[in-house]
């Protein structure tokens, strides 16, 4: 298991829990402009996202002059003032007044993924920059790296091999090295930036990550389909099954990104929509919505707005991830990208929690059995709870029966029957 005793920990308190907020990239791509971002912070308020924890506003990709890019002097980089007419600072004062945190985006490698000019060589003149214009969190990406900086060894999640000499030590690698740059050039400034890794899981970024960052991407990126590959983009299901082996890397300081919020896009069923979120939640993965909020359909926002799974993610005492006690459909520890870890558990201050995410194609009884849950008794009486609804279910002993319907995840918590 990760230690946490290198954590970035700081006074402030930033990144001691998963960032909670919105990014451009999914709804606007490169299609942005200072008012998209105040827009999106007036909708944030007025859908009471703010008030549940969702407070970073993030500017991805494409914020730069695409042909200028840095100031031949002080090779600072260069907002495109088509988008941003009185630059970042600018933008950042307007996000802070409304009582938001302003997030942007670069790359550790010679470009961005867009082709904007990246970070790689550059990285104290940029971070004092960010600092400089008030920014409060950093997505960093992983294109266009030269051949230079590329590692002697390769270990990707997806192919989830590797060429290393057993024992290697990840943290050694270029990747760490290009990552660790950041950080140390952010640590330099008098302004705490939230630090985000956008390294896909490369170079077993979960075995360094914790000492570098305040998060680290696990897996490419995701898309909204429940199962499947397209292009370099990914399912939930395959991301859920490599969450079910890589769990335990998270915790209080530092915590597995399992990627931007997909709920209410593309093709996702209500209750495909639900376990993203329930399963996001548990997992203690950043909580970045990725959804237009203009149009958003009142079950999309319910289930944004569901509380109980945010006070999960966000509890101050228990900072672990829920994991699995039971594969369910397969045999314990089976990698298998349709159909994952299906029982899950984890504690809050609040009680034990059970997540029970049905991965098949039909509706099926799933039963919470008390002597597989760590931290129940078999012969006691717990009161459930269903975190969805916010009601009581009930006192029950030994277990609990309950039929959940296709792609659905049921989510409850279990205390005392006695208190």
């Amino acid at each position: 298991m990760i230690s946490h005793i290198h954590a970035l920990v700081s006074p402030d308190g930033t990144g001691r829990l998963p960032a909670l907020g919105w990014s451009s990239w999914n709804e606007f791509e490169c299609d942005i402009t200072e008012e998209v971002f105040i827009g999106i912070a007036e909708k944030l308020t007025s859908l009471g996202l703010r008030e549940l924890g969702y407070e970073y506003v993030n500017i991805d990709d494409c914020w730069s002059d695409k042909t200028k890019r840095r100031d031949p002097q002080s090779k600072e980089l260069i907002p495109d003032f088509q988008k941003f007419p009185k630059g970042i600072n600018h933008t950042a004062d307007r996000i802070h007044a409304m009582g938001f945190k302003l997030g942007i985006y670069s790359d550790a490698g010679t470009e961005t993924c867009g082709g904007y000019a990246g970070s790689l060589g550059y990285e104290d003149v940029d971070a004092a920059t960010f600092s400089r214009w008030g920014v409060d969190y950093l997505k960093y990406d992983n294109c266009n790296v030269p051949q230079e900086w590329i590692d002697q060894y390769q270990y990707t999640p997806e192919g989830g091999s590797t060429d290393s000499p057993p024992g290697y030590d990840w943290s050694t690698s270029k990747t760490a090295t290009r990552f660790n740059a950041m950080r140390d050039a952010l640590l330099r400034q008098n302004r705490r930036i939230q630090y985000s890794l956008c390294a896909w899981g490369h170079a077993h970024v979960e075995q360094w990550g914790n000492n570098t960052g305040h998060s680290w991407r696990m897996w490419g990126d995701i898309y909204p389909e429940w199962v499947g590959q397209y292009q370099w983009s990914w399912g939930l299901m395959p991301i859920l099954n490599q969450a079910s082996f890589f769990w335990n890397t998270t915790n209080f300081w530092g915590h597995n990104d399992w990627d931007m919020l997909e709920v209410g896009n593309g093709n996702l069923t209500y209750e495909e929509n639900r376990s993203h979120f329930a399963m996001w939640a548990a997992l203690k993965s950043p909580l970045i919505i990725g959804t237009p909020l203009g149009n958003i359909q009142k079950p999309v926002l319910e289930i944004l707005s569901n509380k109980e799974l945010i006070d999960f993610n966000q509890d101050h005492t228990y900072g672990g991830s829920a994991f699995p006690y039971k594969w369910g459909i397969n045999k314990d520890g089976t990698s298998n990208m349709t159909h994952p870890a299906e029982y899950w558990t984890g504690t809050s201050v609040k009680g034990i929690h059970v997540f029970m995410l049905n991965t098949q194609d039909e509706e099926v009884e799933m039963r919470a059995e008390y002597s597989e849950i760590p931290g129940l008794k078999e012969d006691h009486a717990y009161l459930v709870h269903d975190m969805w609804t916010g009601k009581d279910l009930g006192i029950c002993r030994s277990k609990f029966v309950v039929q959940v319907t296709k792609h659905d995840t049921v989510a409850l918590r279990f205390t005392a029957a006695d208190g």
